[in-house]
């Protein structure tokens, strides 16, 4: 029972950050029906980024409480991260809009190769260490353990979520984004500025993964510059499962998709009798994402084609 709760935890924690990352991928699929495949690396450069702020504080403000510091990082990651992704929206895919799917899609995957290549430059290719800036004695909840990070992680995923559910169904930019991904002709003809919307929908999904790299780094206490390919993937293919442009879905795609992959870790070495360790938890991930995109297509709260006609 112990080892239940304790993967409970950590499939909440690891849902967490994918479903923050869904998020971004989710929005600009709903506004643009474009898969911002350089996204994952979005999450890279703002765990750099949070990195870089710690070891300025270090030098000119040392002996600052780790919560605050860990608050600055944040906050500092988060205009860079939107500003590398409305860059990237302005340079590499507004021209793209109109032109054919498989376009967009390659120059997503360039991209991609590009945030890599000068994260590579400007951060080196070494494994870096990640500060712990908050107290490493586990929190005891019912036989199980949670770090004081990782409650940290859990509430500022809980806030972020809540505060974009309320900024898109009670703001006017939150209308205005809606009105976009139903129909971005009559959104235009109703006044609404397509251009804005789409920044700022990137913008928000940087923010957003920001947010999910700067706790990344302090979750697991180290990042390098490859860091954002696999929870990029594992991000997208939580916005698959809870069903793509549906931005509930990608908060119950990411934090399912972080259940199953913890149990798989737990349990999928008695399941096969030893035959798989815990480090297969990616197959078991993605077998039951695929099983369920058998079954359901559009992803678990992903409309259907019928049901849009």
């Amino acid at each position: 029972m112990d080892t239940f709760i304790q993967q409970i935890i950590n499939g909440l924690v690891l849902g967490s950050m994918y479903a923050l990352v869904a998020l971004g991928y989710t929005m600009v699929y709903g506004v643009l029906n474009l898969i911002n495949f350089a996204h994952g690396d979005v999450l890279m450069i703002g765990a750099m980024v949070g990195l870089s702020i710690l070891k300025l504080l270090d030098v000119f403000m040392p002996g600052l409480p780790g919560a605050v510091q860990l608050a600055i990082a944040i906050a500092g990651a988060i205009p860079v991260c939107m500003l590398v992704n409305i860059i990237i929206e302005r340079v590499a895919y507004r021209r793209l809009r109109n032109a054919p799917r498989l376009a967009p899609l390659i120059t997503a995957i360039g991209v991609s190769t590009l945030l890599t290549t000068f994260a590579m430059m400007i951060w080196g290719r070494n494994p870096l260490p990640f500060p712990q800036l908050l107290s490493t004695e586990p929190i005891a909840i019912g036989g199980a353990v949670i770090s004081q990070t990782q409650v940290l992680l859990l509430a500022l995923a809980a806030l972020s979520m809540g505060g974009l559910v309320l900024l898109v169904e009670k703001t006017k930019m939150g209308r205005a984004m809606r009105a976009t991904a139903e129909n971005p002709r009559v959104a235009g003809l109703m006044g609404v500025d397509s251009n804005k919307v789409i920044i700022a929908t990137f913008a928000i999904g940087a923010a957003l993964a920001a947010v999910a790299g700067v706790m990344w780094g302090a979750n697991y206490s180290s990042i390098q510059f490859a860091m954002g390919f696999l929870p990029g993937l594992k991000a997208f293919s939580a916005a698959v499962l809870g069903g793509i442009g549906n931005i509930y879905g990608a908060m119950i795609g990411g934090i399912l998709l972080g259940l199953i992959e913890a149990m798989g870790a737990g349990y999928i070495g008695d399941l096969t009798g030893g035959f798989l360790g815990s480090h297969y938890q990616d197959i078991f991930a993605f077998v039951v994402l695929i099983i369920v995109l058998t079954i359901r297509p559009s992803g678990i709260m992903g409309e259907r084609v019928a049901d849009r006609a």
